[in-house]
């Protein structure tokens, strides 16, 4: 019987970090598994590592800090800040802050690597099917090796970086503390190319070498947004994403039968900025579609003996969708923990919450607030969009509640705003209304329980709030 002091499932972002980081916390037998090759370590499937490829500074410090850790030749292109833009773009707003587009395959490669030469053993062609379950916990997994033989491997820990359809989660003992399916009105379909552009037009609201820019459009993509993230030599990584009833309402609103394909290809028409020359096939990664959740990660990330990161924990921004740097966050965190607990013998719940409680505290607290966030926006028009942008909110207050910080709505400096439209009055009660209940969650994430104990009527709260804000917004975007 194979046993190991940890095994991570999965070697993408959050589970090559992970693997490195319990080593170089000290964890002395630390497996990783992947279903490819090293060369291919975190393919999401034969489109390739399906990503909009970008990523803020503070994530890049924060893994390099930690874990002493240099980056090179991943990092494709340095990019000064996102630009939001209104489906009439006339309204644009620059969320400042460095960042990087990268490339995917090679940070994929990269860290795998780095976390071989602290000491990981690494397998490729190993398909993890499921947890091995004794006295209903979690004390291993199992599998199909690179022979398509069974395998059964026991760990004191299992990290579970499998994904968002991740097996592992999907097979937890019942428990109450992580859900084990992904809500489908939470998930976002998402679809990009990497492609070597002309350049057409320098109408920077269409396309920017030196900053990423997202378009809100409800007809573009409904339910989601477009992006343009550049990346050098003259190339894009342009997708859209969308959200399935949304998108089924767009279709039947506008009679078309629209899927995620012809919008993508919709979208690339639509940019009269740049013009594709060819798709970037380097690495097999020049097209690729993907499903992407947009709710506030679990609640909880820890149950006796397991733990998990980054997209299996419904990491991602629910606004942005972005997941590498939540997934760079959880990589580090969950394998310092998960070492810590076997060096100390305890890998029980309890001493596991710790995890939770450094995610909540660096990433995770306000993600509660942006899933609010997230479903509002989802339930409006064009129209309303629009309006929005140009009248309802400074760029202070568009920035805060992007990043789901608390902001002060001030009806007195709205009052012209209702005198030139009136009809948007409604609207706007509804972004109070939205404001308040991203308060409200933004006040229980920073009371987040600090046992298992209190846990149970914290996440009671948590989900009575998502309830109410999404029987108050349902998708409506024509």
């Amino acid at each position: 019987m194979e046993e190991y002091d940890i095994v991570v499932a999965g070697a993408g972002v959050a589970g090559s970090l992970a693997a490195a980081s319990a080593r170089i916390n000290g964890a002395e037998k630390v497996l990783l598994l992947d279903r490819n090759d090293i060369e291919h370590a975190g393919k999401k499937t034969n489109w390739g590592w399906v990503c909009g490829d970008a990523v803020a500074k503070t994530h890049i410090d924060f893994v390099s800090k930690e874990l002493n850790l240099s980056f090179g030749k991943e990092i494709d292109q340095k990019v000064n800040g996102v630009y939001v833009l209104s489906p009439d773009l006339s309204t644009k707003f620059l969320f400042e802050g460095e960042g990087y587009s990268l490339n995917r395959p090679e940070l994929g490669r990269s860290l795998v690597n780095f976390a071989i030469k602290k000491g990981v053993e690494f397998r490729g062609g190993y398909e993890v099917e499921g947890p091995i379950i004794k006295n209903s916990k979690v004390v291993g997994v199992f599998g199909k090796d690179e022979k398509k033989q069974n395998f059964e491997i026991y760990a004191k820990i299992v990290i579970d970086a499998l994904g968002i359809a991740s097996t592992l989660r999907r097979k937890l003992p019942q428990n109450e503390f992580i859900d084990r399916e992904v809500d489908i009105h939470d998930i976002e379909a998402t679809g990009r190319y990497i492609a070597k552009v002309d350049i057409n037009d320098n109408d920077l609201n269409y396309y920017d070498k030196d900053n990423a820019i997202i378009h809100l459009n409800q007809e573009l993509a409904p339910g989601g947004y477009g992006w343009v993230f550049p990346k050098t030599g003259n190339r894009v990584n342009i997708g859209v994403g969308v959200e399935k009833s949304s998108l089924e309402i767009r279709n039947k609103k506008l009679k078309k039968n629209d899927n995620l394909h012809s919008l993508i290809d919709a979208y690339v028409s639509w940019n009269k900025a740049i013009k594709i020359r060819e798709i970037d096939q380097t690495d097999n990664n020049g097209k690729g579609y993907w499903s992407v959740s947009v709710r506030r990660q679990m609640e909880s990330l820890v149950i006796d003996n397991y733990m998990g990161a980054g997209d299996s924990m419904a990491m991602p921004n629910p606004v942005s969708a972005g997941g590498i740097g939540p997934a760079m966050t959880a990589g580090v965190l969950s394998g310092k923990v998960a070492a810590d607990a076997i060096i100390n013998k305890d890998t029980s719940i309890d001493f596991l919450w710790k995890y939770n409680l450094l995610y909540n505290e660096k990433y995770g607290s306000k993600t509660g607030a942006l899933e609010v966030f997230r479903i509002y926006l989802q339930s409006l028009s064009n129209d309303v969009i629009n309006y929005g942008m140009k009248n309802f909110l400074t760029k202070k207050e568009a920035i805060s509640l992007a990043y789901g910080e608390d902001v002060e709505l001030s009806l007195a400096d709205k009052f012209t705003a209702f005198i030139s439209g009136l009809k948007n009055i409604s609207a706007f009660k509804n972004l109070l209304y939205t404001v308040n209940k991203m308060r409200e969650m933004n006040r229980l994430y920073n009371e987040y329980p600090k046992s298992p104990k209190e846990f149970k009527d914290w996440k009671n709260k948590v989900n009575n709030i998502i309830k109410e804000v999404k029987e108050k917004f349902p998708p409506n975007p024509i």
